[in-house]
């Protein structure tokens, strides 16, 4: 689904994405490291955020690599950022209807958002801002799937979450992966949480990936241990 060959990014002098190669088939792939390697720059850099200094992006079979962050949405990709970034003044529907802003007019919220996350159905009327951190985490990640994306990117979705909604995240995200029919980019520190997912890893280190394999061998493969290094 997305194909990333030897992309390269800089910030100053510093050459903070060095010749990445991967690819993110349908399922749940998974990008772990520690702080400071690179992960958000990177997913910036899928989305047209932050122009790549060289390599190449495809997805689906399309070079996108110069294409702006719009026309990337509209091919298919869904993100969730780091901190959500939802519209805190506008209701949790609104919110959810910037998701839709690239399909014609008049389209509804996707049931499956609210089969996914209830809580949203009942605050609906309710201003973003005034939503618990959890809640505020199910509404962004409900947004990016209004228009029905064929990758979602989610960084640090546990970030600063109670347990009771990461549970709620992590069963959300196994039924879209279940479906076969989307690929998930799943950047996350909470190696229990990515492992109960991945179907396929990557392991990050100073903006290169020194580790990858199948989800289920990322114990044996000493992932764990990798990042505590």
């Amino acid at each position: 689904m997305l194909k990333v060959d030897k992309l390269n990014q800089y910030y100053g002098g510093s050459h903070i994405l060095r010749n990445l190669s991967f690819e993110v088939p349908l399922g749940v792939t998974t990008l772990l490291g520690r702080n400071g390697v690179g992960k958000t720059t990177l997913l910036k850099t899928l989305m047209g955020l932050v122009p790549a200094a060289s390599g190449n992006v495809v997805f689906d079979g399309r070079e996108i690599t110069r294409a702006p962050s719009y026309e990337r949405v509209r091919a298919g990709i869904g993100y969730v950022p780091q901190g959500r970034e939802i519209f805190p003044r506008l209701t949790v529907e609104e919110n959810l209807l910037m998701g839709l802003a690239t399909r014609p007019r008049g389209t509804a919220v996707p049931e499956r958002v609210f089969g996914m996350f209830p809580v949203l159905r009942q605050m609906l009327g309710r201003r973003g801002g005034d939503l618990s951190g959890g809640q505020q985490q199910q509404l962004a990640i409900g947004r990016a799937l209004a228009f029905g994306p064929r990758l979602l990117i989610l960084d640090e979705p546990t970030e600063g979450i109670q347990p009771s909604i990461i549970k709620d995240i992590e069963r959300a995200i196994r039924s879209l992966a279940e479906t076969g029919e989307m690929a998930i980019l799943l950047v996350e520190q909470y190696y229990d949480f990515a492992r109960s997912l991945a179907d396929h890893y990557l392991v990050m280190e100073r903006g290169e990936i020194v580790m990858r394999g199948a989800g289920a061998d990322m114990d044996a493969d000493g992932v764990r241990e990798a990042l505590s290094v």
